[in-house]
């Protein structure tokens, strides 16, 4: 590369990160051709964000399991030009001018439901038992669904670009994993099956254990005080 494209490219990539309306954007993305459907996320969102009982539809992470071969989870992606807060007609929805992480008003949502039917990503719900509207705000930092997936299938994105890659990358290989699944029944050779359920099985053991530990933990600290 001469200079002249390296200026180029410099150039263009500054032009990128200036373009940003914010600057710290990360928001939590799913690799389907890893997502079990086991739903560990939606129990470690409702633990961490205080919930009396778990119950998925309180989760800010949504679970959808549309086969066996193909599961993936929902989070608020923090848009850019989120169409959610452009459609709530009570103004109750804002974003961080830093992070994009959606803020809600309680005081002024209404529970209409506009901002759930105008998200094109299923990022944003109304709870179950206050009506308000409800989104990931990553946990300060740290989410607890990316921390104790076991299959590793969610992780912090920057960018829908990204995102959207993990999806198309998990289409492309559905038809493959479709035909093991279809070789597998018709040889009734069912011990690499087993052993790969059994694996996954203490896989979600070992993180179900440890975030019970963690909310343990965060229980007593809350009594002692």
């Amino acid at each position: 590369m001469d200079n002249k494209e390296s200026l180029d490219t410099s150039n263009k990539e500054l032009l990128d990160v200036s373009s940003k309306k914010f600057k710290s954007r990360k928001f939590v993305s799913v690799d389907p051709s890893k997502c079990t459907g086991c739903g560990i996320c939606e129990y470690s969102c409702t633990l961490e964000k205080g919930e009396k009982a778990w119950n998925p539809i309180r989760s800010r992470i949504r679970v959808v399991r549309m086969t066996p071969l193909f599961n993936f989870a929902l989070a608020c992606r923090f848009c850019e030009d989120a169409k959610c807060v452009d459609a709530c007609p009570e103004d109750a929805l804002s974003q961080s001018e830093r992070t994009g992480i959606l803020i809600v008003n309680d005081k002024k949502c209404m529970g209409c439901d506009w901002c759930v039917q105008a998200c094109p990503h299923g990022g944003i719900t109304l709870h179950t038992d206050t009506g308000k509207a409800i989104a990931c705000d990553l946990c300060d930092g740290e989410p607890n669904c990316v921390e104790f997936c076991p299959e590793d299938a969610l992780e912090l994105v920057e960018t829908d670009e990204e995102a959207e890659k993990r999806f198309n990358n998990a289409l492309e290989h559905l038809p493959e994993a479709t035909e093991k699944i279809t070789q597998t029944v018709k040889s009734k050779n069912w011990k690499p099956l087993l052993a790969e359920a059994e694996e996954r099985s203490m896989k979600v053991t070992e993180k179900l254990e440890a975030l019970n530990k963690k909310a343990s933990v965060k229980k007593n600290k809350k009594n002692n005080k």
